[in-house]
């Protein structure tokens, strides 16, 4: 990730910084110093929170097909290699903006406006997108996720393996399955709750993230039973992840507005599951919050 100041914001009981490359969250830290985001270990992932606009997943032969035409785009699209504009910078509220270029559209042929808010409110972090289609005429056909990693082990003194992810509503569907390189397939993973929590553990990442195509719930808790907790609040987005590598110090909870291609899938990006469309003109809004709970 290339070098950039952080955008740092803050409240009395939570600080967050932002990096302008990608617009990502890199930092979120308690009242004490204590940080809540991965270690960015580079022997697993050195991401901390992408954001993943305007494909998630991977596309079958990294292909997008639209308007008759192919482009290349790599996995969770150019969003997160991107430089974003600070537009916005107060003691507890940060805005980025990117915009279509010469660059973006050789990949994505549509005109529009990436604008992330991050504002943070006591012990909230909220996380706003807004999704604009500047075209006159077309529709822009887009896909939306969050990608934020966060320490697992917390740093409260619970062992990692106490740690749990417990979702909001029943879950009693199965998983969607990954390919090894990253596509829908149409075998099924039974779910691995039990009574709607996730007892975290490395085998459940052997085989890729656990994905939730039509995720009930809109809120999640995790840490360990006893402790501070987060809360991540996600009412914008049908699809939900949950990744790491196995051994990583780090538990990935994405909300997502899209999802990967399924591995035959050779379509039209406007009929590609996940995919939603704006008229000209039109912006979507898309928010995730994070809350430090006692």
């Amino acid at each position: 990730m290339p070098e950039a100041a952080l955008i740092e914001i803050g409240s009395a009981d939570l600080t967050a910084a932002i990096n302008p490359y990608g617009a990502e969250l890199t930092q979120l830290r308690d009242a004490e110093g204590r940080e809540l985001m991965t270690d960015a270990n580079p022997a697993f992932w050195t991401g901390h929170a992408p954001i993943l606009f305007p494909i998630v997943g991977a596309l079958n032969g990294d292909t997008l097909r639209l308007d008759g035409e192919s482009y290349t785009m790599g996995k969770h699209g150019f969003a997160r290699r991107s430089s974003f504009a600070v537009v916005e910078h107060s003691a507890t509220r940060a805005v980025f903006l990117l915009e279509d270029s010469a660059e973006t559209l050789a990949v994505y042929p549509r005109k529009f406006a990436l604008r992330l808010t991050y504002a943070i409110e006591g012990a909230t972090l909220a996380m706003t997108a807004e999704i604009e289609n500047r075209e006159r005429e077309r529709t822009l056909p887009a896909s939306f996720g969050f990608h934020p990693a966060f320490a697992w082990p917390l740093p409260y003194g619970a062992p990692r393996a106490d740690h749990r992810i417990v979702f909001a509503a029943d879950e009693p569907e199965a998983l969607r399955a990954l390919t090894p390189g990253g596509l829908i397939v149409a075998q099924q993973r039974p779910t691995p709750l039990e009574g709607g929590t996730l007892a975290l553990r490395d085998a459940l990442f052997e085989h890729d993230a656990l994905i939730w195509d039509a995720v009930r719930s809109q809120s999640v808790r995790y840490g360990a039973e006893t402790g501070p907790q987060l809360r991540v609040d996600f009412p914008d987005t049908p699809m939900l992840g949950i990744w790491t590598k196995p051994g990583a110090a780090y538990v990935c909870i994405e909300p997502w507005h899209g999802i990967a291609d399924p591995a035959d899938f050779t379509g039209d990006f406007t009929a590609k599951p996940g995919v939603f469309a704006l008229a000209p003109g039109e912006t979507k809004t898309i928010a995730m919050h994070v809350t430090l709970e006692p």
